[in-house]
């Protein structure tokens, strides 16, 4: 007998199937998120009625994909990890082999190119504007932010493997063609936003690092550039652009921790902040900023494609349930190596700028030389140690998103495109507004905070259209099977979802009433308001287990 496994138990019963004979009641119980499913008898093998519990697909007789869909990847380029030692043999008990080391290696890599949308340099701002205004104060809530954004990425990666499919391709086939459309163009919306900010942040850099040589129109242009690096990597493997990935995210983390170093922070400020709740009325508009940049539109999308990129059976319980369990392991490695950088740069601005003049005017291209006027020069300037560490979180950030732009078109759409021709595309729907929004604001600080500013509320808008799908699907047995999520972890994760939600309509109903004047616009914003709440109340009740309850509830009241 395997060993049993360790998690939260979410018994549900089995589902009944017409076209089979009835089940027994006996229930199977679900554990999350390390070990998605117990292990089941391995003297009986899977029969026809447990086979029918793994989501549905289409396969032909020589497991072919079929070309006339979208896929996020190609046979040819997927990775192949071998699941278990016996591949001949046809029959699926559901025992997951023991854990391998080997295995995590071959299974790394997703979970740090989705780390990447927690240290763009959108939330490099909010980090250090949070430590700046509230000091050590909020560093609770990035800790708990950062373990909501793990539960909502695990459930990405759980729906593109069980399915194997991702999140753009499912609501393809969910929604009706009106839905499907409004909820690709808010994703676009979306994805464009955050890139406006992450091109940005690499133009800043490069400013910082040419020592204004370069104004931030050139910076923009050469970013606009590693589309073409993506490509050229992208004909290598998909090892190879993840071990880029890699690289870049440990320059970031060498960076930040050599200034965290310089600057020597608080060690018990800093435990007090992160284990100690505290919040107050003059630091509730960063909370909400650090809250709010933590979970990205376009990453949801992302982090359900990428983890396609490991050729598994998703027919066959056992290799779903090894990659769901080594996925799990390696997006938490990813998530608290990006916690540990984002928590160097809030505490280096809260040491150093709490209380000062200074601390409402820091913003990401000033910060470097504040902290230089501190700090001198030393044997590397911390001026451009700042530089290296935005500019690569800069250039990572936006190649992910060029890589969530194709996955987002051609889920979507189901666009059949070369992927210089997508990744073009995508890339030119960021670049032209930014080149604008360079020339706009090269010479003001002030116009770029409150440029970032409405890019931080465009992502707000946004965040619903992503979870509420998302959640909704991973909810419903037919597109999940017997990984469909259970009752407790629906009823945490849509608390999470309606936790985000009403922390950003703060921050909206906030920003518009401090922004908007006059009867007109506020008349307009008010409608805008109005469809946008009602679409958001359809996404919930679309096919859902809340909507069948609901319309139980409203016949036995009338009955």
């Amino acid at each position: 007998m395997p060993p049993p496994a360790v998690g939260l138990d979410l018994s549900v019963p089995t589902p009944t199937s017409p076209a089979l004979p009835s089940p027994n009641t006996d229930t199977k119980p679900l554990f999350f998120p390390l070990r998605v499913l117990s292990p089941m008898d391995s003297s009986q093998p899977m029969d026809e009625e447990e086979s029918s519990l793994l989501p549905s697909r289409s396969t032909n007789s020589n497991n072919e994909e079929d070309d006339t869909e979208e896929r996020a990847y190609d046979a040819r380029e997927k990775i192949v990890v071998r699941i278990s030692n016996d591949d001949d043999e046809d029959d699926d008990a559901g025992d997951v082999p023991p854990f391998s080391w080997r295995k995590l290696w071959l299974f790394t890599g997703p979970g740090f190119l989705m780390s990447i949308a927690f240290l763009d340099p959108g939330n490099l701002e909010g980090d250090l504007q949070a430590g700046a205004i509230a000091g050590y104060s909020l560093l609770w809530l990035l800790f708990w932010a950062t373990a909501m954004g793990l539960l909502i990425q695990m459930l990405s990666a759980r729906l593109g493997v069980a399915t194997g499919k991702h999140l753009a391709e499912l609501c393809r086939e969910e929604y009706p063609g009106w839905a499907r459309l409004a909820l690709w163009f808010m994703a676009e919306v979306a994805m464009i936003g955050a890139d406006i900010q992450e091109v940005i942040g690499s133009a800043i850099a490069i400013k910082i690092l040419s020592h204004g040589v370069l104004p931030l129109w050139a910076g923009v242009v050469i970013t606009a550039m590693d589309c073409f690096i993506f490509l050229f990597l992208e004909n290598y493997g998909v090892r190879k652009l993840e071990a880029v990935f890699a690289f870049l995210i440990a320059t970031m983390a060498f960076s930040f921790a050599w200034m965290f170093g310089e600057t020597k922070p608080s060690g018990k400020e800093l435990l007090i902040g992160v284990l100690v709740p505290k919040l107050s009325s003059k630091t509730i508009r960063q909370a909400v900023g650090v809250v709010g940049c933590v979970i990205m539109p376009h990453n949801v999308f992302l982090h359900s494609a990428l983890v396609q990129s490991r050729k598994i059976d998703p027919n066959k319980e056992s290799h779903v349930r090894e990659a769901l369990n080594y996925y799990s392991i390696e997006s938490t490695v990813a998530l608290i190596i990006s916690f540990t950088i984002n928590l160097f740069v809030t505490t280096v601005f809260a040491k150093d700028f709490y209380g000062t003049k200074e601390a409402n005017s820091i913003g990401l291209e000033n910060a470097g030389q504040f902290l230089q006027e501190k700090y001198g020069g030393g044997l590397f300037p911390i001026l451009y140690i700042w530089g290296v560490g935005l500019l690569a979180a800069g250039q990572s950030s936006t190649i992910t998103g060029t890589y969530a732009g194709q996955f987002i078109m051609g889920g979507f759409l189901n666009l059949r495109l070369k992927k210089w021709i997508r990744a073009l595309i995508t890339r030119s729907f960021a670049i032209v507004p930014t080149i604008i929004v360079a020339l706009f604001f090269d010479t003001s600080d002030s116009a770029l905070d409150i440029l970032n500013e409405w890019l931080n509320v465009l992502q707000s808008v946004q965040i619903p259209f992503a979870l509420i799908p998302l959640l909704t699907l991973v909810s419903k047995e037919h597109v999940m099977g017997i990984f469909r999520i259970g009752p407790i972890i629906q009823m945490v994760t849509w608390t999470v979802t309606a936790l985000l939600i009403i922390i950003n309509g703060y921050l909206l109903l906030e920003f518009f009433s401090s922004e908007i004047d006059g009867p007109l616009l506020g008349s307009i914003v008010c409608i805008a308001i109005v469809v946008y709440a009602t679409f958001i109340v359809y996404l919930i009740l679309h096919g859902g287990e809340l909507s069948t309850w609901l319309a139980s509830a409203i016949r036995k009241s009338f009955s």
